[in-house]
């Protein structure tokens, strides 16, 4: 099978392609010589565009050329999405690494006496370093090869969701690169989080320790062990924050009104068969028409229509004009400017789109009668105002409609969301305008089977699951030499336009999730080493008269102390980190005093509920079995 087909633009039998005022969507790719710039290249065609709008005012007054560097062209918007993404991963990095130094540290509180008595033995405190250090460094790389052996697996099962326009997916792979970048990492996260406890045990005085030993914990140790909790939940807080504003933002743009009914609607191309390409312009009308009668026959279809010029959220054409009355522009980038949709009769119908005012086309309407149009709500607001459009004539400004075509607005309909559920409102271009197939010229009508054949979209039944079979078979019946290709339902197309949004919160998402579990676990971890530290404190208190519940509040008043100072830190660092996501966003702001509030509702909530199982193990602590040693 073919993977790329290249040919001559010379060939392409598009009598426009001659002509310098014809805007074919044409892209030119070019090699800088060697030692120059971007911005040596934009500034020298800037003069050569202006050279060409002295000697071109017609058609290239006003025209420039916009010089993209191809690796910005091919990465386009997800640049800033995975940078995000890598933030969050490092996020998530820290936050395994200080749960690991908390874990150490307390490990390392545990075995206080042990160094004591190595360091009373003769053992130096490099020596004590050194094996601390040694021990982290082990964990550290044994973390990192259990973690890629997961990634392995995770990355496999990853690629099968990533969305289709993530440049060079393809090419993601656990490679040698990625191998050298985990060793790196769990050397130097070991080195660095093994420091602390390390430190901490280095020093053994042995005096001081034997009394600890007997009385308690020391509280620099239980500080340090609070602080790494603390951090752990600002981080946390940061990635849920995050995650919660995304998530808002997709189901936000899922709720959007599109401006037609994706449901139960499919779309493919048709190739015409080769016999048809230098067939008379009447011969293509006819068959044309057939198409959408023998399609729409087709058992389980209710309506069909083909479409040739844009189609939303899918491709755009544009058309230039100015209204009847008004002189014509001297050049064209003074023009007037419309989306322009060529369909059929029954594309309303198919699409769902609602009629507002006036009618739609029928099949009265064809190359023998008046040119008509039908215009978008948008475009009679900001065209005519308070005006009514329908009635209206306009004067359309294309070479393939004889260059000056006078059409008549016939009716109005509801504006469709283009250029996607969230970017469609930002958009310069979104006046609509839709124009009848077979009205078109013969000039146009001529170019249609040598220009990849004819567009249909069709609306089936509720219960049609073998659609595309019948569409096939109906077409094999029409024409053997004609080929149904391209097959994608109008709700794959939608889900494709938020393909990178969904799978960019899908795995902040994760990240996020990942956060606040390892940041339950550290905080589990130094409340429950706290609580054992703490046993003799503990029954000589319910020796006094405390009640159990009393011993439960206080150790569950420990953790929420730890997370709720978390928590305001990880507002702050939020109010400031969140902005780097805004072009994530949709109808959701970066502050969202909702999101923010929920997520440090949950994140206090579970840092509460990973201190129960130690509160309760405070609360059975026997005075006398404490206290049997005082």
């Amino acid at each position: 099978l073919f993977r790329s087909i290249y040919v001559p633009i010379g060939q392409w039998s598009n009598p426009l392609l001659t002509q310098r005022g014809a805007g074919l969507g044409i892209h030119a790719v070019a090699r800088l010589k060697p030692g120059v710039t971007i911005e040596q290249a934009t500034a020298e065609m800037e003069r050569v565009t202006s050279s060409l709008a002295q000697a071109f005012p017609d058609t290239d007054k006003g025209i420039g050329a916009s010089l993209i560097p191809l690796r910005k062209e091919v990465l386009g918007d997800v640049q800033p999405i995975l940078l995000i993404l890598l933030g969050a991963v490092g996020f998530v990095l820290l936050i395994a690494c200080v749960n690991v130094a908390n874990l150490s540290l307390a490990r390392s509180t545990a075995r206080t006496r042990e160094f004591a008595i190595r360091g009373a033995l003769g053992a130096g405190q490099g020596r004590l370093v050194r094996q601390m250090l040694t021990e982290s460094v082990l964990l550290a790389l044994a973390g990192g090869t259990l973690g890629v052996l997961l990634a392995q697996f995770a990355t496999q099962a990853a690629l099968r969701v990533l969305p289709s326009q993530l440049p060079r997916a393809a090419d993601i792979r656990i490679d040698a690169r990625v191998l050298l970048f985990t060793l790196i990492v769990s050397l130097v996260a070991g080195i660095l989080f093994g420091l602390a406890p390390a430190l901490q045990t280095s020093q053994p005085r042995l005096n001081e320790t034997l009394k600890e030993s007997a009385r308690g914990g020391s509280g620099t140790r239980h500080r340090a062990q609070g602080l790494f909790v603390v951090i752990e939940m600002a981080m946390a807080l940061v990635l849920l924050v995050g995650a919660g504003l995304t998530i808002r933002s997709l189901l936000g743009l899922w709720r959007v009104d599109p401006g037609f009914r994706p449901n139960n609607v499919l779309t493919f191309a048709v190739s015409f068969p080769p016999s048809f390409i230098n067939a008379p312009p009447a011969t293509i009308r006819a068959y044309v028409r057939d198409l959408d009668v023998k399609f729409a026959a087709t058992p389980g279809v209710e309506a069909a229509s083909q479409s040739w010029g844009a189609f939303p959220m899918w491709t755009d054409d544009e058309q230039l004009f100015w209204i009847d009355g008004q002189p014509k522009p001297t050049n064209e980038n003074d023009m007037k400017w419309a989306l322009s949709y060529v369909v059929q009769p029954d594309y309303l119908k198919v699409m769902g789109i609602p009629l507002e005012r006036g009618r739609f086309f029928s099949v009265h309407d064809d190359e023998h009668s008046p040119f008509v149009a039908v215009v978008d709500d948008v475009f009679a607001r900001k065209y005519f105002g308070d005006v009514e459009a329908v009635g209206k004539r306009i004067r359309l400004d294309r070479d393939d409609l004889g260059g000056n075509t006078l059409v008549q607005i016939v009716g109005v309909v509801g504006h469709v969301h283009q250029w996607g559920l969230g970017s469609d409102r930002t958009q310069e271009l979104r006046a609509q305008m839709y124009l009848h197939c077979t009205q078109m010229p013969d000039d146009y009508i001529a170019m249609v089977p040598g220009g990849g054949g004819t567009f249909l979209v069709v609306r089936s039944t509720d219960r049609a699951p073998h659609l595309l079979e019948s569409l096939r078979q109906t077409n094999r019946q029409m024409n053997g030499e004609q080929v149904i290709y391209d097959p994608e339902s109008m709700n794959d197309i939608i889900s494709g336009t938020l393909a990178s949004r969904r799978f960019s919160t899908i795995l902040l998402g994760v990240f996020a999730a990942l956060a606040l579990l390892l940041s339950s676990i550290g905080i589990y971890g130094v409340i429950s080493y706290l609580v054992g530290q703490r046993t003799r404190e503990i029954g000589l208190r319910m020796a006094l008269g405390a009640s159990h519940t009393g011993v439960f509040r206080m150790v569950l008043r420990e953790g929420a102390k730890l997370a709720g100072i978390g928590v305001v830190i990880g507002f702050g660092a939020s109010l400031t980190l969140t902005r780097l996501i805004t072009s994530m966003l949709y109808d959701v702001s970066p502050t969202d005093p909702l999101t923010f509030i929920a997520v440090a509702v949950l994140l206090t909530l579970v840092a509460v509920a990973a201190c129960y199982i130690p509160a309760r193990r405070a609360m059975r602590v026997d005075p006398m079995v404490a206290l049997r040693y005082e």
